[in-house]
């Protein structure tokens, strides 16, 4: 009997250390990806913004010895600037609705290939922020979203009951957001860069804890096989919610051009 006891609690504790090896593994490859999509938006970003501007004067001037080039002016003074606005919205939308009938590696490619299209959407930033200002304020939303994703991932606490209010608290940011831009009031910009970031703050406790018991129900019900989309669904996540919070905090705390 003693015996029969040893055995099985040897067998249980291999299938522990299997699953804590295995959430590792799924864990790294979240923020693994999460990590090459960002690197994507700021290579894009900086690109970007680098064939929108010189040295040579053109009828738009946007700074002292800085003015737009043709490219530039196109997707920033142009018509055009409201469609690479709303392309990552809309891009988003598109592929969480489809995101479940893809593989895993098709899922990953629309994952980069949409880290590409935000890269293009942000490279504005680059005009109208400091450089110094947007790394600091990188590295501070860096800071705090390690931090959150960390006790996410640690808590004993059930953080489920947040996903109502978080996600009633996000489409309101949202709909302000599309609204400030029709009316650019300051104060109401104010007031939506503070919600956002309380709101983005707490999806990426919440995301995170979720993509972790996403994982060990997967598991527990032998669905390995769609651990692989599952982790860019979750990388999808959490680099919207650091996305957000650093454009968010960049309009707190950014020093303007």
């Amino acid at each position: 009997m003693a015996e029969f006891e040893t055995v099985r609690r040897t067998g249980a504790g291999v299938r522990t250390a299997a699953i804590d090896a295995g959430l590792r593994a799924h864990m790294s490859k979240v923020y693994g990806t999460m990590s090459v999509g960002m690197v994507i938006t700021a290579l894009a970003a900086w690109a970007v913004s680098g064939l929108a501007v010189s040295a040579v004067p053109t009828e738009y001037m946007i700074g002292e010895g800085k003015y737009l080039t043709a490219f530039g002016a196109a997707i920033y003074a142009s018509p055009l600037k409201w469609v690479i606005m709303f392309a990552p919205l809309l891009f988003v939308f598109g592929l969480s609705a489809g995101i479940q009938r893809m593989s895993a590696g098709a899922a990953q490619v629309a994952f980069y290939a949409f880290a590409a299209v935000m890269g293009l959407s942000l490279s504005s930033i680059f005009l109208v922020f400091t450089g110094a200002s947007i790394v600091q304020v990188f590295l501070v939303t860096a800071i705090a979203f390690a931090a959150l994703s960390l006790w996410g991932y640690t808590t004993q606490k059930d953080l489920s009951g947040w996903g109502t209010f978080l996600f009633m608290g996000l489409i309101g940011v949202v709909v302000a957001s599309i609204v400030n831009i029709f009316l650019g009031s300051p104060a109401l910009m104010f007031a939506i860069s503070v919600i956002g970031v309380l709101v983005f703050a707490g999806l990426t406790a919440f995301d995170t804890q979720n993509i972790k018991n996403t994982y060990l129900q997967l598991r527990s019900a032998g669905g390995e096989a769609e651990a692989g989309r599952a982790a860019i669904i979750g990388a999808l996540s959490l680099y919207l919610n650091f996305i957000n919070m650093f454009m968010l905090l960049l309009q707190l705390f950014g020093q303007r051009e």
